[in-house]
């Protein structure tokens, strides 16, 4: 059985070029281009893993992260993607998994998604 990844940002090139990277790597991708959509995607299909983007329209990835843990009782691990330089105080503030900081390196992405999608949600 694939991982179910859910990608959140507002970007359609990074979407686009992380999700073919992933689903290469063998995982199953379900991308949203802000918060809304991914409250919806998330509703229809619980991910395993969410990569999230902080700063986006309709919904940032604040209110996602509470929206989504208010919404679930066993929530997927979040790991955000953030070029903010206070990436430790945001992960800290939306319970994340781990950070992964933009502009971000494919085989640290590849990694971390590894990482977190063997492991129990946290």
């Amino acid at each position: 059985m694939s991982v179910a990844i859910l990608l959140v940002d507002d970007d359609p090139t990074i979407r686009e070029f992380v999700s073919i990277v992933l689903e290469d790597e063998g995982f199953t991708v379900t991308t949203a281009p802000n918060g809304v959509a991914a409250l919806q995607q998330a509703s229809a299909t619980p991910p395993s893993l969410i990569l999230l983007d902080m700063h986006m329209p309709l919904m940032n990835g604040w209110d996602f992260a509470e929206a989504y843990y208010r919404q679930v009782a066993v929530p997927a691990p979040i790991i955000i993607m953030t070029a903010a330089h206070s990436a430790k105080d945001i992960a800290a503030q939306v319970r994340a998994s781990a950070v992964l900081a933009k502009p971000f390196h494919i085989d640290d992405l590849i990694a971390l998604v590894r990482k977190w999608s063997a492991s129990p949600n946290t």
